[in-house]
């Protein structure tokens, strides 16, 4: 996994707890006077909260005014956007890494026939009687190709 990607995770982590925190801190200010048997706490606003993100729902504590439920709205939605952004990121990252792999693929099919090409190239310059290469295949005065460094 690309360094990249997890530090897009780590951030939709951070943004979701904070999500976490901050709907949960609305919903006990609006809902402790009106419900104190279900919101008489932080704790008990933050377990609702994390009950409500993650979607599960138990039932078990729900806001019962108009502003609690507005932020009970809200809090369900980011629930789904927290688990739809990973998804995702993940997916681009993956499609980015296929794409990758794809044009590395072309590439090394394209290696061998340049490599042979610029040798092929090279050798014609240093068979040239007029080439003032200093270190390449050069004829003998016996007629045999030996390298030759000058």
């Amino acid at each position: 996994m690309p360094v990249c990607d997890l530090q897009e995770l780590f951030t939709t982590l951070y943004i979701g707890f904070l999500g976490l925190i901050f709907s949960s801190f609305l919903v006990f200010l609006a809902e402790k006077e009106a419900n104190p048997k279900n919101f008489s706490n932080f704790a008990d606003a933050l377990w609702w909260g994390v009950i409500t993100l993650c979607t599960v729902g138990y039932g078990d504590t729900v806001p019962i005014t108009w502003p609690g439920k507005l932020i009970a709205a809200f809090c369900a939605l980011l629930g789904i956007s927290f688990f739809a952004l990973p998804a995702g990121i993940l997916g681009s990252g993956f499609a980015l890494k296929v794409q990758q792999q794809q044009r590395q693929k072309h590439m090394i099919r394209r290696r061998v026939p340049a490599a042979t090409l610029i040798q092929c190239l090279w050798r014609c310059y240093a068979a040239d009687p007029n080439s003032m290469s200093v270190a390449t295949w050069k004829d003998s005065p016996s007629g045999s190709a030996v390298a030759a460094i000058l």
